[in-house]
């Protein structure tokens, strides 16, 4: 229960001790993050799988800049269904159209659905790399491709 209150309410070790201290619970602090460090990724595996599935809707696939860091620039592609469960996240140093490649390769093995529309920022390279992977079979506009 430490580990989940942590995880999902963003609070820090401190007030997790002292939310168990009101129920009648000695914890301390050091040992709550210990218990955050070695369940988070058993918790994290086992939602993966619990997940809904992407319906063979409408799929919708962003990337997102951000920094990483104090020095180093990396791009961070990130892969959304329609409910808004995160499908897949690349971190890249290049914003190039192998970087591009990959990801959407893996996201949509992840997805195993063919998108009917993929919403991105307008980058240059994703048309090309998504006419490869995706084949186009509607319209399209700088940031939406619709393959359905």
């Amino acid at each position: 229960m430490a580990v989940r209150w942590y995880l999902r309410y963003g609070l820090s070790y401190r007030d997790v001790e002292e939310l168990f201290a009101e129920r009648g619970i000695e914890v301390d602090h050091v040992t709550v993050y210990r218990w955050v460090q070695r369940f988070t990724p058993l918790l994290a595996d086992a939602a993966r799988f619990t997940r809904h599935p992407p319906r063979a809707g409408r799929p919708v696939v962003r990337r997102r800049d951000v920094r990483q860091g104090q020095w180093v620039w990396r791009y961070v592609y990130r892969a959304v269904d329609q409910q808004g469960q995160v499908v897949d996240v690349l971190l890249s140093a290049r914003r190039d159209a192998a970087a591009a490649r990959r990801f959407f390769t893996r996201a949509l093995r992840t997805l195993k659905v063919i998108p009917s529309e993929v919403v991105t920022d307008a980058a240059p390279v994703y048309p090309a790399v998504l006419d490869e992977l995706v084949p186009q079979r509607g319209t399209t506009s700088s940031s939406t491709r619709t393959t359905g």
